[in-house]
């Protein structure tokens, strides 16, 4: 490998951000940022372990493996990509890797990184918790 092939490798590397740089660290209403919406102490948000939303014992919680109405997930055109749940018997769990919106395969899965979860999109996604 040429000097100028590792100048450009280093430069594509180092220059390239990474996902979690971009992904919405200010925004009031992003699950990442840890002063908004990812609160853990947020009463009713995604990552308070003791919140409907949050907790593993809570029919509305994406960390309940057995829940039926966790949260929903849309994109930015408010096609429906599945449910956040760790159900994986669920047809619509995104954990169910067999199903349309769990499986890496599906063209509306967010687990396929060529379709609907392609980690260089600018779209955002949005979680909305069960009603």
């Amino acid at each position: 490998m040429s000097i100028k092939q590792i100048i450009i490798a280093t430069v594509i590397i180092v220059g390239m951000p990474t996902i979690v740089s971009a992904a919405c660290p200010y925004d009031q209403n992003c699950i990442n940022n840890p002063y908004g919406a990812g609160n853990p102490y947020k009463a009713d948000g995604l990552k308070n372990p003791y919140s409907q939303y949050g907790s593993r014992y809570s029919n509305k919680s994406h960390n309940n493996p057995y829940a039926t109405n966790a949260p929903k997930i849309y994109d930015s055109q408010g096609n429906y990509r599945g449910k956040l749940s760790s159900n994986p018997y669920d047809p619509d769990s995104i954990s169910n890797p067999y199903g349309r919106y769990g499986s890496k395969h599906s063209p509306d899965s967010i687990n396929n990184p060529y379709g609907a979860g392609n980690p260089y999109s600018n779209e955002p996604i949005y979680v909305v918790p069960a009603m």
